[in-house]
């Protein structure tokens, strides 16, 4: 704790990496020594243990990592939880039809037996967190390769992982901070009977979609409700008709108080990545290649799997989750580059550099040690830029973008089945295949695919260098189709077994090996991931300079500015952060108030529109006022609210919680004006957008007469 302790008492304030007060994801054991007093000059009202402590339940309890990146919160005594709408937006699609279309109308269980079991969820609860960088680092030598440090750090990561999770029925990981200078410990409770309890219609759940996406004001009401369930004897279980609601150790109590601008908000959360200390050279990179690409090709993409989904509302249900999933970071990305560039945060992390090469230049010591760390960067990313660049475009054009390549891992695993003369082993693989595909065909429209595919297969030839296009568009489409890829991916479409579900059962029930691998999408992608893993192998090559460089860089910036904090990126492991409720100014003569209201909603209204569509019950409840007990004071239906948290993707259904440590909002968005946040952080405009937990209680209870939910939780007026 002592040496973590140390690292995080540090700032680098003279390099344009200034801590403001909001600023920050706080690791929790630590909140006592470097962020109580802050917390409660700005209103907080608890103590430390009350939020993080390993003797008693503390809010830290009521707090889930929700399926692999979301958050959720616990809500009651029966282990009723919630997150945000578009978290659980593929449970909701995965249980919806065109008969019983639950991402349309909603869909709410009024009794416990209506609660839907959704396959593969999870919800992870935190037991712990343990310094064990000591542990970690105990065997590592001066002088040891990048390769070596690695080697003796995951040996040492396995026993202590080991160590913590024996006879316990926890899981550990130990996960790096700091650029892999210091470790913790993570010990965690997984439950895997998570079921589906609520959610809005999409039209209020989405609205908005994708053009007030990232953007405020926002009228969004972004929840769905879930409930998690144990054995009869309260252990984590897997799914089970006798299985019981969770018995939670802390759940929230939900606050229906009205919110004023300077209140204080706290969020806890599972953030997935930021890069607060990166380089010039990693920023330009972004500018340059990621950013771009990514803009591009999802763009394209997302074109056509649009129009066919407003043409088809099988086709809607199918692509909802895959779209929303996919327009999510391509819209990020077009503001973040917007962002990066119009706040100048290349220029500014080249003013740190050339203080940091002042400084290490003034100390052989210094030299010796940190000297080669931003050279190390910039030679890594420049080197890599070509290779980036064609397998940022082999993962969108082909791994992503065209769904039928995902299954010639159908193909791969029986080839080597068959080839090996294991009759019984291709049977097995064969039966339990036929499980896995109806998955797959349920959510799959091979026109869509087609169309995409066609696009994709286009855009890849046109825009990467040929020394990177796999082997098929000379040796099949060029030869066998005269470079025509509309014909290749037509003639692919028709004779390939994976083309339908029909045609790939059929083929299961008599598998032939001949058949497989002269398949057209088997031979596509034998040649893809060829390309691909000659791509990987040569990006490799820069990963030791890249790793060692930032490593070195974020252990000289603790030696810098001595005396200051310097709080860890994120990685997606739990997270505090404080400020509280406020609006900004976004641009001259523009400020934003710190809230949103029903009749905002209303205002947006267009009837029949994709994204800004409402339900008829909801405009006559606004036309009404019938508000129940969750309006405002003030006479309005509050809707979304602003606060100064500083939180990334994966806080996505965070609870906002208050200075008495109750729930008022699920934090769900960031504003358009701070998309550079993830790389700097901009105190002045960056702002965390939250639904009302007014309005998430009034939609249950009100609109959609579900006050049973309302009912389970500990309602504080």
């Amino acid at each position: 704790m002592k040496k973590i302790l140390t690292l995080i008492l540090i700032l680098v304030s003279g390099f344009g990496l200034k801590l403001k007060a909001d600023e920050g994801m706080w690791v929790l054991p630590l909140i006592e020594k470097l962020n109580i007093g802050k917390m409660t000059e700005l209103g907080l009202k608890l103590s430390a243990e009350d939020i993080y402590s390993l003797n008693k339940a503390s809010l830290k309890d009521a707090v889930v990592r929700f399926g692999g990146g979301c958050t959720g919160e616990i809500v009651s005594s029966e282990g009723l939880l919630l997150t945000n709408h578009h978290c659980g937006y593929g449970q909701i699609q995965a249980h919806s039809t065109v008969e019983h279309d639950y991402l349309k109308d909603g869909y709410w269980a009024m009794t416990r037996d209506q609660e839907l079991p959704n396959p593969g969820l999870s919800v992870t609860f935190l037991i712990k967190i343990e310094d064990v960088t000591d542990q970690v680092l105990a065997n590592v030598k001066p002088g040891m390769s990048e390769q070596e440090r690695n080697s003796v750090i995951s040996q040492a990561r396995a026993a202590i992982e080991k160590k913590a999770s024996e006879g316990t029925g926890y899981r550990a990981d130990v996960a790096s901070f700091y650029g892999g200078n210091y470790f913790y410990l993570i010990v965690s409770e997984r439950y895997n009977d998570v079921r589906f309890v609520g959610a809005p219609p999409s039209s209020i759940g989405k609205f908005g979609f994708d053009t007030d996406n990232w953007e405020w004001p926002r009228h969004t009401g972004d929840f769905s409700v879930f409930r998690v369930y144990t054995g009869p004897d309260g252990k984590p279980a897997p799914y089970s008709k006798d299985n019981i609601p969770l018995r939670p150790k802390h759940w929230l109590p939900v606050s229906i108080k009205d919110l004023k601008e300077g209140d204080y908000a706290m969020i806890l959360g599972y953030p997935g990545r930021t890069q607060r200390y990166a380089t010039s050279y990693e920023v330009d990179e972004l500018l340059k290649i990621t950013h771009p690409n990514r803009i591009k090709i999802r763009g394209m993409r997302q074109e056509i799997l649009m129009a066919d989904m407003q043409a088809d509302q099988k086709v809607n249900i199918q692509y909802a989750s895959k779209y929303s999933g996919s327009s999510n970071y391509w819209k990020y990305s077009i503001g973040q580059k917007a962002g990066l560039e119009r706040l100048n945060v290349k220029a500014k992390k080249q003013q740190i550099e050339d203080q940091f090469n002042t400084w290490v230049n003034a100390d052989p010591s210094r030299k010796a040690k940190y000297g080669e760390s931003l050279n190390m960067i910039r030679t890594a990313v420049e080197g890599r830029a070509e290779f980036a660049n064609a397998q940022q475009y082999i993962s969108e054009c082909f791994f992503q973008g065209c769904e039928i390549l995902s299954l010639n891992s159908v193909a791969s695993a029986l080839i080597e089945a068959m080839k090996s003369g294991d009759a019984n082993r291709v049977r097995e693989l064969a039966s339990n295949l036929k499980g896995r595909i109806e998955m797959f065909y349920k959510d799959y429209n091979p026109p869509t695919d087609q169309k995409a595919m066609k696009a994709m297969l286009k855009l890849y030839r046109t825009d990467v260098p040929a020394k990177f296009h796999p082997d098929f568009y000379t040796a099949i489409v060029d030869k066998k189709f005269k470079g025509d890829i509309d014909k290749y991916v037509d003639d692919l479409f028709a004779k390939s077994v994976f083309a339908s579900e029909a045609r790939l059962s059929a083929f299961l029930d008599k598998p032939n090996l001949k058949t497989l691998e002269n398949d057209p999408v088997s031979l596509a992608a034998a040649s893809i991931n060829k390309t691909s893993s000659d791509v990987s192998k040569d990006l490799s090559q820069f990963d030791e300079n890249l790793t060692t460089g930032r490593r070195l860089w974020i252990a000289a910036l603790k030696e810098m500015i001595p005396g200051k904090t310097l709080y860890p990126d994120a990685n997606s492991t739990m997270r505090l952060t404080y400020g509280t409720i406020k609006e900004y100014d976004p641009k001259d003569a523009v400020t934003y108030k710190y809230y949103t209201t029903l009749q905002g909603v209303v205002e947006k209204y267009k009837p029949g529109d994709y994204e800004f569509d409402l339900p008829q019950r909801l405009i006559d409840l606004n036309n009404r006022r019938e508000f129940g007990r969750y309006g405002s004071p003030e006479g309005y239906m509050p809707v979304c609210f602003l606060t100064t948290n500083d939180i990334t993707g994966g806080n996505s259904g965070s609870p906002v919680i208050n200075s008495n440590g109750e729930l008022i909002g699920l934090a769900f968005d960031g504003n358009w004006e701070a998309m550079s946040g993830d790389i700097a952080y901009e105190p002045e405009l960056q702002r965390t957008i939250a639904v009302d937990i007014r309005y998430v209680l009034w939609i249950m209870d009100v609109y959609a007469g579900a006050g049973h939910l309302v009912n389970e939780m500990t309602v504080v007026r």
